[in-house]
């Protein structure tokens, strides 16, 4: 009797038939898609699907029967798993592939395919079985899976980069700039120092690189101003700006160092690093000490001939006959003008030397603060008919302080204001008190000062662009005037837009002793 056998399995050709019902009720209850294809024919058609089958390909049974398995693959022939499926078949062998399919309406699907063949009692193979399963599902998580490995290798890689670019640009940047500085660690060990740190130093990258800030040298850096710097004040984050130290160092002297230190907020390994910038500013300190003894020495021997240059046109102006031409008297009383001018421009020369000196003096007394205001105006106003000067409020305060250094200051401001308001013909001046202060706010309604200037404003010599260009001066009145309120413990500030005007405000402490005027 002939027998088919089935992998280890060996069936009569009777017993085949009699149970090839049960076996097919048995198939169609599994959820795998099962094929056999009858490897005796031509073509290898397809003589048994079970429904799992019609469900996973979308066809009916009448569409499958009779048909190679490469219609599932509609025009999609050059798959690397055809190949191996067709060398398979004709070796005779099993195999598992996963094959992209495409059901009756034309939808792909991910076929996970198991095919075994099945043998005669002669070894023969006569059929072919498959075992399907729809993993669409499955690739397409795998599909995402690799998408998002891609993805973030790519991101990766880009990171890498970047931070690799950031690294020779911030390298690029510390090796350019013409000023001394160093990289440090959290723990304060030199990560890297530029060359301009070694050249003002006279120290090389070996002794400097890898080693404790504090040991660099022979402990030349073991500074206590600058471990006060690193230890309690840049920790908090906030960085440290214009910090100043002076020290005596090996081989190039004493020494006046500008410190910036900054918390350098990176990923890996340059993470919390510490960009500290030393400048030395020795020589242009000296430069500054200089210019102020020449200011102090050229005021001191410009005052003397000054003032009796004043007191001979004072003496012309009284002695000029009653006959003088008009001429005469007008030359006469633009001289005494342009002396006085010259004289207060000494004199704010004489203050600048002696506040940069710490020589300023002041002559503290109480007196009443809303009428020194009131004749500082009146005096003001009389010399300038084409502005009206407005003054509102009142503090009811007798102050304790230097009177003619307020006078000086209210002068300025109000002065200020009218100069730079020439197409304006009104300053607002107004009193107050403010809790244990007494303020005075100035307000013009002339050209206005951007916000890049305001920060500046009360330099020594500083001079906004525009108003240099527009009107002649030195720059030094609001450093004056900023100076005389700090001396007061007071604090002068100013609020501008440009175009629309500008305020200019200070207040004064009113302290215990003082007295109202009420």
């Amino acid at each position: 009797m002939d027998k088919i056998q089935y992998g280890k399995f060996n069936f009569s050709k009777e017993n085949w038939e009699k149970d090839f019902g049960l076996l097919s009720k048995a198939l169609d209850a599994s959820i795998s898609g099962i094929i056999i294809t009858d490897n005796t024919q031509p073509d290898n058609p397809i003589i048994y699907c079970n429904q799992a089958f019609e469900k996973i390909a979308g066809y009916q049974r009448n569409e499958i029967i009779g048909h190679n398995c490469r219609f599932l693959q509609k025009d999609d022939r050059g798959q690397q798993a055809r190949g191996i499926l067709k060398d398979a078949i004709a070796k005779g062998l099993e195999c598992t592939v996963d094959i992209r399919n495409y059901r009756k309406n034309g939808d792909l699907f991910w076929n996970e395919l198991y095919m075994s063949p099945i043998k005669d009692e002669a070894g023969k193979v006569t059929h072919f079985i498959g075992v399907q399963n729809d993993v669409s599902a499955r690739k397409k998580a795998e599909h995402d899976l690799r998408q998002q490995q891609d993805q973030m290798e790519r991101v990766i890689q880009e990171r890498t980069q970047e931070l690799r670019d950031s690294e020779a640009f911030f390298s690029s940047i510390i090796q350019t700039v013409r000023e001394s500085l160093l990289v440090l660690d959290p723990k304060f060990f030199v990560v890297s120092a530029n060359s301009h740190f070694l050249k003002t130093f006279k120290v090389n990258a070996e002794e400097t690189v890898g080693k404790h800030l504090y040991e660099l040298g022979n402990h030349q850096w073991d500074i206590p101003q600058l471990k006060e710097l690193l230890i309690s004040i840049l920790p908090t984050n906030n960085p440290v700006e214009d910090f100043e130290v002076e020290h005596d160092f090996p081989h190039i002297g004493r020494k006046l160092m500008l410190l910036n230190a900054y918390r350098v907020e990176l990923e890996g390994q340059y993470k919390d690093q510490i960009l500290l910038a030393i400048e030395d500013i020795t020589d242009r300190r000296e430069i500054e000490r200089r210019k102020d003894d020449f200011l102090s020495i050229a005021s001191h021997e410009l005052k003397t001939p000054l003032t009796t240059i004043k007191g001979y046109v004072q003496a012309l102006e009284r002695m000029a006959p009653k006959e003088s031409s008009d001429k005469f008297k007008t030359i006469l009383g633009k001289t005494a003008v342009y002396v006085e001018r010259l004289n207060n421009l000494i004199a704010e020369l004489l203050d600048v030397s002696r506040i940069q000196t710490g020589n300023i003096e002041l002559h503290k007394a109480p007196f009443d603060f809303d009428k020194m205001v009131l004749d500082s105006v009146e005096a003001i106003q009389s010399a300038a008919q084409q502005h009206t000067i407005i003054v509102k409020g009142q503090s009811g305060v007798r102050l304790w302080g230097d009177e003619s250094h307020i006078i000086q200051v209210i002068n300025n401001l109000v002065s200020n204001a009218i100069k730079y308001a020439p197409d304006s013909n009104e300053v607002l001046v107004y009193i107050s008190r403010i809790s244990d202060y007494v303020k005075l706010s100035v307000t013009d309604y002339g050209m206005g000062i951007s916000q890049e200037d305001q920060k500046k404003v009360f330099e020594r010599f500083f001079r906004a662009g525009d108003i240099q260009q527009r009107f002649p001066g030195m720059g030094i009145g609001l450093y004056i005037c900023d100076q005389i309120i700090k001396n007061h413990e007071g604090t002068l500030w100013v609020e501008s837009e440009k175009g629309k005007g500008s305020t200019f405000s200070f207040t004064l402490p009113i302290k215990e002793g003082d007295l109202d005027g009420e």
